[in-house]
């Protein structure tokens, strides 16, 4: 029996996200440069989009570069920014053929140009498909995140829109960049590393946490069917017993 067949249909997340982690070190290894492994991790970004949207996930969500990000050579952010565009480019059939839309989160402004009108136009593509929403956070952090929805609620508070009393959780979701989308059940990171690291940050507070050491340009459809499988061995409590679960 495969691992795909391991699989409980009905016990699979509804969202998955994913810090992907290791392409410099995967490109070193080889004596390469470090771009030389963000181009062969987008054959894994291939991979495991297709294997969720195979299994009927419902959202995807790749951390694919954050606002830290930007502090790294201006070489390497230059040729990152130029692999984006040809990537978004290269793998918009692909999106069609499996009925993925595409999303992305982030503050999307602070990205060259020539990206944003690529990603606008792969999102305005692909905005019909009614299967895997596949989320790409660029030039994204949480604490980003967190702090624009600070200003959005603050200001709507000082418009006397809201009043205090008003803030709840449901609230500070709506104000999230992931505002309509279920929060991540499942996260993966990979190569070793056992952070978040800025991600998610508020709608991971309930998420099981993947961590395996495989550098993600080899990271394959049989490693996302593992973390798959793990999460599906855990018991979810959300704060209650093992007890109340089980009744």
């Amino acid at each position: 029996m495969s691992l795909k067949d391991e699989l409980i249909q009905d016990r699979l997340p509804n969202h998955v996200a994913i810090i992907m982690d290791g392409n410099g070190r995967w490109a070193k290894q080889r004596g390469n440069s470090r771009m030389f492994g963000h181009k062969h991790g987008v054959t894994a970004v291939r991979e495991v989009t297709e294997a969720a949207a195979e299994l009927n996930i419902k959202y995807l969500t790749l951390y694919a570069f954050s606002t830290e990000n930007w502090s790294r050579p201006k070489t390497e952010v230059d040729a990152l920014m130029s692999l984006l565009v040809s990537t978004i480019s290269s793998e918009t059939g692909t999106l069609m053929k499996n009925n993925v839309r595409l999303n992305a989160i982030g503050c999307k402004e602070t990205l060259p140009r020539g990206v944003q009108a690529k990603l606008e136009d792969c999102i305005k593509k692909t905005s019909e498909n009614t299967g895997l929403t596949l989320t790409l956070a660029l030039s994204y952090s949480s604490r980003w995140e967190i702090i624009e929805a600070f200003k959005g609620v603050a200001k709507r508070v000082k418009n006397n829109e809201l009043s205090i009393d008003d803030i709840d959780a449901d609230l500070v979701s709506s104000y999230m960049a992931t505002a309509g989308i279920p929060d991540p059940e499942l996260m993966i990171r990979t190569s070793g590393e056992q952070r978040i690291s800025n991600f998610l940050l508020w709608q991971l507070a309930y998420s099981e946490l993947y961590f395996c050491n495989i550098l993600w340009p080899d990271f394959r459809r049989d490693d996302f069917y593992r973390a798959l499988l793990d999460f599906q061995g855990r018991e979810r409590r959300f704060g209650k017993t093992g007890d109340q679960i089980k009744k």
